[in-house]
């Protein structure tokens, strides 16, 4: 449906449609993961952008729908954030503003088949900016990055392993641009037609030529996820529990437990008798448990999100700090500028400590892990890092619960699909309330998810693999490479602007003046 121009002509109706055409993604995503609509979904966009009468109004077609985007993707956030989702959307919706201005530099008008060649290139360079800019952990990390949105597709997984999400994503824009031009632009739809036969050429060959991950065996992981605990004492309730289900896993010859985010709510070096229990679980099942204790240690201020590995004779020493925190829900950024946020939503009252390293762990039977917490595992980075350590099997330890009845914990379980694809190791996604998920080192599922109605212990038969993938060999290039691309376009655009100065006829020479200074006019 084509909206009159005139109607468009107020700002605010083009603002408000601008925001709507940029929450559309969300579909793509899980909830309704729809994924294919990925694939068309930023066209609304694209060609209200194109549209605009100015570079100005582009910016802020960009700006409000990336406002749109960034609300539309957290929008699971309101009810703990309340208003204040608006604010973090609007600030980070200003990421796509410059995105909006190079949409209508190269697609706006009737473009050249030079300007569309060029912006099937520079359009998705410049997503994957914006994308950069904004996973930075302190403007609130990678959650929703549009090639994300693929996790299920089994080729899109292959071509993760050869340059991880942002591949996809560039990709996904890539394909939205072509049929943007497709459906505007009808003198220009050989280049569209050809970008498109150009994108499914390249991607093919990645895929067809991308190494497979190398079978190497199987080991045993159990997950126990004890679902929600309220009430007076949940703390002591939910170990109660969580005890009670690890103890139905023993005799099944499991190489691994894992428990969820905040599983034990004290330091177990002060209380030993938590540090026995564990131990006594360890006997019983005939392996370790990686626990995740949310408490204020012992040993040095602060409060620590930790995971840490129980033996049967106690905590083996291996313990990962959590390093990315969430920002507002574990700190609050610049909290003597921000901290009234604690007033209007579920922010956090006090800062948590952050570690500062990642950890390999060695849990027995020759069985390498490298475990994260929480929404780490949106980050590719860390990922990678274990899996260059020699982490064989990757474990998320998370807890969606104050979400429990929105899209994210179907979001966060997605996630891991695609940290396993890009770097070619399992992952084990743990959580206290759901979804749990597994995933073997090509992304594909392992055994079923246990939802956020689910209170049990599941053991997985998780495939191992060998090898490097070039993700992992070569990291972000497609990042690397956007902003070569705008290198290159820097260059371009000095270049034709000093050949236009050269060519610019001369200045005419000072006009004569007459003894009182005033200009002699010609013809007088």
């Amino acid at each position: 449906m084509k909206l009159p121009g005139h109607w468009l002509a107020s700002p605010w109706r083009r603002s408000v449609v601008a925001a709507l055409a940029g929450a559309l993604p969300m579909f793509a995503f899980p909830a309704p993961a729809l994924w294919w609509f990925a694939y068309a979904a930023l066209v609304p966009w694209i060609l209200l952008v194109r549209s605009a009468p100015t570079a100005g109004r582009a910016a802020y077609d960009g700006w409000f729908g990336g406002l749109g985007y960034m609300l539309a993707v957290h929008h699971w956030l309101l009810p703990s954030l309340h208003v204040f989702t608006v604010v973090i959307a609007a600030l980070l919706g200003a990421l796509w503003a410059p995105w909006g201005v190079l949409v209508r530099r190269f697609l706006g008008g009737r473009p050249s088949v030079g300007r569309i060649t060029a912006g099937l290139v520079v359009l998705p360079s410049g997503w994957l900016m914006a994308e950069l800019v904004r996973s930075w952990q302190g403007l609130g990390g990678p959650w929703g990055m549009i090639g994300s949105s693929q996790w299920q597709v089994a080729p899109a997984l292959r071509l993760a392993s050869v340059g991880g999400v942002w591949l996809l994503s560039f990709l996904v824009v890539t394909v939205n641009v072509a049929v943007a031009v497709l459906v505007a632009v009808r003198e220009s739809r050989v280049p569209a037609v050809a970008g498109l036969v150009a994108t499914v050429a390249v991607t093919s060959a990645a895929w067809v030529w991308s190494p497979r991950p190398e079978a190497d065996g199987r080991v045993r992981i159990a997950v126990v996820q004890p679902g929600i605990v309220d009430g007076a004492d949940s703390i002591g309730k939910r170990f109660a529990l969580e005890e009670a289900l690890t103890r139905r896993l023993a005799g099944q010859d499991v190489d691994l437990v894992v428990w969820g985010e905040s599983s034990v709510g004290y330091d177990l070096a002060d209380r030993p008798d938590l540090a026995k229990r564990l131990a006594t679980l360890s006997r019983t099942t005939g392996t370790d448990i990686l626990v995740n204790v949310d408490a204020r240690r012992s040993d040095r201020p602060g409060i620590y999100k930790s995971s840490v590995l129980v033996g049967p004779d106690g905590p083996t020493g291996d313990r990962y700090d959590k390093m990315r925190l969430v920002p507002f829900g574990e700190y609050i950024p610049a909290r003597s500028l921000l901290g009234w946020a604690t007033s209007v939503g579920k922010a956090a009252g006090e800062d948590r400590k952050r570690g500062t390293e990642q950890v390999v762990m060695n849990v027995g039977h020759g069985l390498r892990v490298g475990p994260m917490v929480c929404f780490e595992s949106a980050f590719p980075d860390m990922s990678r890092h274990l899996a260059q350590d020699g982490a064989q099997v990757l474990i998320a330890q998370s807890s969606t619960s104050s979400f429990q009845h929105s899209w994210a914990p179907q979001q966060h379980a997605s996630i891991a699909a695609l940290r396993a694809a890009e770097t070619g190791r399992p992952m084990v996604h743990a959580t206290l309330t759901g979804v749990s998920a597994v995933y073997g080192p090509s992304g594909e599922r392992v055994g079923s998810w246990l939802g956020t109605d689910a209170s049990t212990s599941e053991v997985y038969d998780v495939p191992l693999a060998r090898g490097v993938t070039a993700y992992v060999r070569f990291g972000d290039w497609p990042v690397h490479a956007a902003v070569l691309v705008f290198l290159v376009l820097g260059a371009v655009e000095g270049v034709g602007l000093l050949r236009r100065r050269r060519s610019a006829p001369p200045p005419h020479g000072q006009p004569a003046r007459t003894v009182h200074e005033s200009p002699v006019r010609p013809g007088r």
